[in-house]
């Protein structure tokens, strides 16, 4: 009898993969030079060439700058950093960040992989951290999926550190590598700077996944909030337009803190809503990272 994980990549090979495959296939080329490139001849130097690949031994021959010409690598390593903490249990049930985080995770490592890719995660939850190696299979992709599977229930207790969260990554990634960070980016620290880091050394995308409970309080009447990730709870009128209001200002400086700190550090950041269709989502992302850092 299949798994879990096994009966959810079925469903999602035939409903997205075959809609996304051969976008990424070939897309990609690294951003770094130094590993996985081949030489493939010389030609003049000109204004705006990067000087460190001047060949000085035919440059000396010839009485003119000339410049080693290399093709690079498509395969590449991908990390999929992956946000389990309890905020991202928010969402109804089945269908809820947590769920659609393991989908998009599950296609990710399906479509990367078939190209030849290797592909690792990084599952964090404050205070835990799992890591899946570099892999490249179906079989893998497997593994991904049951990994997220035994971390669904979030431990809980304390607010998520993005920075931590991050900075592990740059641990983790020691060679220059693809590093995509599912997450609702709801928590402290210093994340902008440890993503400033990360991105120096790596070609880094965002997917931000959003559900309407983060941003929309419903008129109920006298309702009981959680905090999701400490736990504390508090009577609200879910109706007092001061409320509402106030909470508005802090959904939208959340909103303009994220976007400014995504655009100083060249991030690009893509909003994937629960209620969207994954494959729509895929699509919009694939056309608008084109595999390459803006």
């Amino acid at each position: 009898m299949a798994t879990a994980p096994e009966r959810l990549l079925l469903r999602l090979e035939w409903k997205v993969v075959r809609r996304l495959d051969g976008r990424l296939q070939g897309a990609h080329r690294t951003a770094h030079r130094g590993s996985g490139i081949d030489f493939t001849g010389l030609r003049a130097y000109t204004e705006g060439d990067d000087a460190r690949h001047i060949d000085w031994n035919v440059t000396a021959r010839l009485d003119e700058p000339q410049l080693r010409v290399f093709t690079e690598d498509r395969e590449l390593t991908v990390w999929l950093v992956l946000d389990r903490s309890a905020s991202m249990a928010a969402g109804r049930p089945g269908r809820g960040k947590h769920d659609v985080l393991a989908e998009l995770a599950l296609v990710l490592a399906r479509l990367f992989g078939r190209g030849g890719n290797r592909v690792g995660a990084l599952l964090y939850d404050t205070g835990m951290v799992r890591v899946v190696p570099p892999g490249t299979s179906r079989r893998h992709a497997l593994r991904i999926a049951a990994e997220l599977e035994r971390t669904a229930a979030a431990s809980g207790g304390a607010t998520t550190d993005l920075a931590a969260m991050l900075d592990a990554a740059g641990r983790l990634a020691r060679r220059r590598a693809l590093v995509v960070v599912l997450s609702d980016f709801i928590g402290d620290g210093d994340w902008e700077r440890s993503l400033q880091r990360l991105a120096r050394r790596h070609e880094v995308v965002a997917l931000r996944i959003v559900d309407a409970a983060d941003d929309v309080l419903p008129e109920a009447g006298l309702i009981v909030v959680e905090d999701a990730e400490t736990g504390e709870q508090l009577v609200v009128d879910s109706a007092d337009p001061l409320l509402r209001s106030r909470l508005r200002e802090a959904v939208e400086d959340r909103e303009s803190r994220l976007t400014a700190g995504m655009r100083r550090a060249r991030v690009p950041v893509h909003r994937v809503d629960t209620d969207r269709d994954l494959g729509e989502a895929l699509v919009e992302v694939v056309a608008g990272t084109g595999g390459r850092k803006p």
